[in-house]
């Protein structure tokens, strides 16, 4: 099938890509001239394992191409996704005017029947403004149809996460519609739940806010764990091993990051008031989450007394492992609570090191893990790196000017560290 991808940032680039992988012809699109020019000269805009070997191959085999004309797209395609950004205003609801530009843009432009599929993460009854919007801007009354088809794409495991997908949901208003959406998805052997377009987008935001939750609950109980002499490792696994709750998710820590999770929680919060509904449970799962941080914060005081003048090490910036993204990861406001207390912050990631200079240039950025310790007086682990398992800890004790470490993801071994004479802190241990 023809297809055109509207928008390609991370779900977009992915997603486009791994349809044309399966054997679609698509047709990828933004209005970001310099990221259209990356992606046409052989380039990568993104950091994704295994994205780029994706994208050259199906360029190569003439499936996926790139351009900057929504109208080029919407007339040499049958299907249409829009996947453009939906950042978080200041009220934490989504700004839509990117698909609300992108739905008036296809009305114009569309000269037959199109499918409409909505991407992007966006409040419950966005579906029913596109149909909307393409109408008031399609003034020769074409025929199309609306669909859902919202991503659980996870940032560091995307390609495999779309080509071997736990589900694929979607929603739609017809059954022409439901026949093209099974039809593209054919090639993926995958449960496909078909619901109406109000379930389907209610989907992405209740799931990210359940996993969101499951989080919180973990490292509210690891509060409880460190008062009580408990190990909230152990406590995960005997929890998790119960098959109705699942190991997943449930790793204590300095919480949650992303452009997804707090962003579609934030979301989540302001559609349930919208509705008449007010999910105090959801905003208490947002303030668990932001008080981990302040923790980190609290562990270090408690050793050092004074971090004033101190140098504290971070190891890993971005959100988390496998990726270069930044947006909403924790170690920006652990950097900023340090810095207001005088702390000299220092850092150091293995791919993120570009994105963290735009977003925390108080930071000094280090070329490796040693060199982030050196003169120290304290390290606190915030992404858990698989690199960062590996190190040197006899070298790294000799680097640093006080051998204090924060475990902020529970990733080293307490004994060992002590023994080489660390002074340890995890999260609920």
């Amino acid at each position: 099938m023809k297809i055109a991808m509207i928008g390609t940032g991370y779900v977009g680039l992915v997603s486009g890509t791994c349809l044309a992988e399966i054997g679609h012809e698509v047709i990828c699109v933004d209005n970001d001239e310099e990221k259209i020019r990356i992606l046409k000269e052989g380039g990568i805009p993104i950091y994704e394992p295994g994205l780029e070997e994706l994208v050259k191959r199906n360029v190569a085999a003439g499936r996926l191409s790139f351009t900057t004309s929504i109208e080029e797209g919407v007339k040499k395609s049958l299907a249409i996704f829009i996947a453009v950004g939906t950042p978080p205003r200041e009220d934490g609801e989504p700004d839509l005017s990117a698909v609300e530009r992108v739905s008036q843009d296809i009305g114009k432009a569309m000269e037959s029947y199109r499918l409409i599929i909505e991407k992007s993460t966006v409040p419950v009854q966005t579906g029913r403004w596109i149909r909307t919007t393409i109408t008031r801007f399609n003034k020769k009354g074409i025929d199309f149809d609306v669909a859902s088809n919202p991503e659980f794409l996870r940032e560091g495991s995307a390609v495999n996460d779309f080509l071997k997908p736990d589900r694929i949901v979607i929603g739609v208003e017809s059954e022409r519609a439901r026949k093209l959406m099974l039809e593209i998805y054919q090639p993926i052997e995958a449960k496909k739940i078909v619901t109406d377009i109000e379930s389907a987008e209610l989907i992405k935001h209740a799931s990210n806010s359940f996993l969101a939750m499951k989080i919180s609950f973990i490292n509210a109980i690891s509060i409880i764990c460190e008062k009580s002499g408990a190990d909230v490792v152990k406590v995960a696994e005997g929890m998790g091993s119960d098959k109705r709750i699942g190991m997943e998710f449930l790793r204590a820590g300095v919480g949650f990051g992303g452009f997804c999770f707090p962003k579609d929680l934030r979301a989540f919060i302001g559609i349930s008031k919208r509705l008449g509904y007010d999910f105090r449970l959801l905003e208490e799962v947002e303030r668990i989450n932001l008080r981990q941080q302040e923790r980190v914060i609290e562990k270090l005081k408690e050793i050092l007394w004074n971090l004033n003048g101190k140098t504290i090490g971070l190891l890993g910036l971005s959100f988390k492992p496998n990726t270069d993204d930044m947006r909403f990861a924790p170690s920006i406001r652990i950097a900023q609570l340090l810095k207001e207390e005088g702390a000299k912050v220092r850092g150091y990631d293995p791919v993120a090191m570009e994105n963290a200079k735009k977003v925390m240039p108080f930071v000094t950025l280090a070329n490796d893990p040693y060199q982030v310790c050196q003169d120290a007086d304290g390290l606190v682990l915030v992404t858990e790196w698989e690199e960062f398992e590996k190190l040197d800890f006899e070298r790294i004790k000799g680097l640093m000017r006080q051998a204090v470490i924060v475990d902020g993801r529970n990733l080293w071994d307490r004994k060992r560290l002590e023994e080489l004479g660390f002074i340890y802190q995890g999260f609920g241990r």
